[in-house]
């Protein structure tokens, strides 16, 4: 067992709804003559769950409660949870943004946080005044600061701006400028929340890598909290998972990836209730990994489904469109009798679509399925939508063929995913 760099000790964080203080002159008070007499907040005992998706009952609510974990040098700890889990909470109280409510926290070193985009930056400063500021607060001497400048302009891209006020900067500028300070002045800890994903595709790729170099080639300590499971599986060593100011779940971080994506509500089966009887309906349809529960880029997704074609259809459509968490379309598979779908009688019929490894980036999908009498009607609604989260699993030297194919093709393409088609009743007594 190596060194502790940072232990949290019975960190709890109590904020009020709606208003500063207590409501009342003399409650606040008896708060203060509290604290001055070094007794435990009168107050603290009224408050309840962080709970952002329910309805408050009273107005004081924990953010964090009863938090203990410690992270060893040269460790890098990704935090995992939802929006509202208490996240940006605990790294605000490591950084001393805030202080918590009961608990304390043991750190050995320097700590630098990049925390929000333009943390620590006055916007009347230049960019150059800034870095010799930040790295000030850190207890750095001018000339350290001085040795490391160019570095932090070249690894930041902006040269052409150094001297101009930080307040013209675009956020992505600002990110790239205050990760770049947060990483080169030499911390012995280094924290960063979700401000990463403002930067683009080439300072993501940078920022990883220079992370790594941090924990792996100079042994310091870093504490990651982002939505980009994959990159917490390239980055982290170990994972917590916080649910409602709570730890959930501790361990290794392809555990606790696979913890919270078993957790989120996300619709991979669908099976047809009871309805009026239709010319063509999907039955049934589930989205698989071959890796199980979590779906890996370099998993086989299998998609399956059941329709059942009451009669014959002289221009039937069966298949499915793939689109991007926000709504791009992607990719269209659809069954082809050789170009006559005219020799499907009645019957019901099982078809299994396979997209090969290494084919999605990570990030969420939904899969739309098209059941319908060509330029007549679709039979198919929203609610047989499918979706699922593709997370990486390390990297690998196939590069990404789907997203190259995206981005010379701006419109909805067809890929030949089939690999399973048959009749599994026959309803020619229904004809």
């Amino acid at each position: 067992m190596g060194k502790i760099a940072i232990e949290f000790q019975n960190i709890s964080k109590q904020y009020a709804l709606g208003s500063i203080g207590t409501g009342t002159l003399s409650r606040d008070l008896n708060r203060w003559w509290a604290r001055i007499r070094g007794k435990e907040d009168p107050y603290l005992r009224i408050g309840e769950e962080n709970d952002r998706s329910k309805k408050a009952m009273g107005n004081l609510v924990w953010a964090l409660k009863d938090i203990n974990f410690h992270v060893e040098e040269g460790e890098v700890l990704g935090i995992i949870g939802k929006n509202g889990a208490g996240k940006s909470t605990l790294l605000k109280i490591l950084s001393r943004v805030t202080s918590p409510t009961t608990g304390c926290i043991r750190a050995r070193g320097r700590i630098a946080s990049l925390l929000e985009v333009g943390t620590g930056f006055h916007p009347e400063m230049t960019g150059r005044e800034n870095i010799y500021m930040n790295g000030s607060i850190m207890g750095m001497t001018k000339a350290e600061i001085t040795r490391k400048l160019d570095e932090i302009v070249a690894f930041a891209g902006v040269e052409k701006y150094i001297d101009t006020p930080v307040k013209r900067y675009s956020s992505g500028m600002t990110v790239r400028l205050g990760f770049a300070i947060a990483a080169h002045l030499e911390p012995e800890i280094l924290v960063v929340d979700e401000v990463l994903a403002v930067g683009d595709a080439e300072f993501q790729k940078k920022a990883i890598g220079k992370m790594q170099d941090v924990a792996k080639g100079e042994g310091r300590t870093v504490l990651f909290v982002s939505h980009n499971m994959g990159s917490m599986q390239q980055l982290c060593t170990k994972g917590i998972l916080l649910d409602n100011g709570c730890i959930s779940f501790s361990g290794n971080i392809c555990e606790t990836v696979n913890v919270y994506q078993s957790g989120i509500a996300l619709q991979n089966e669908f099976v047809e209730g009871e309805g009026a009887p239709e010319i063509l309906q999907l039955l049934y349809a589930s989205v698989k990994s071959s890796d199980g529960d979590i779906y890996y880029n370099n998993s086989e997704i299998i998609i399956a489904f059941k329709v059942k074609v009451a009669k014959k259809v002289p221009s039937l459509v069966i298949g499915f469109n793939l689109y991007s968490s926000w709504g791009h379309p992607l990719a269209r598979a659809d069954y082809n009798d050789n170009n006559d779908l005219t020799t499907l009688g009645p019957g019901i019929y099982c078809f299994i679509f396979k997209i090969p490894p290494y084919t999605l980036s990570d990030g969420n999908y939904h899969v739309i399925f098209d059941v319908a009498e060509r330029n007549i009607k679709c039979y198919t609604t929203e609610k047989s939508s499918l979706s699922f989260t593709i997370v990486q699993r390390g990297t690998n030297g196939f590069g990404n063929r789907f997203c190259e194919q995206i981005s010379i093709k701006s419109s909805l393409f067809r890929e030949n995913w089939m690999v399973g088609f048959q009749m599994i009743e026959s309803l020619d007594h229904e004809a």
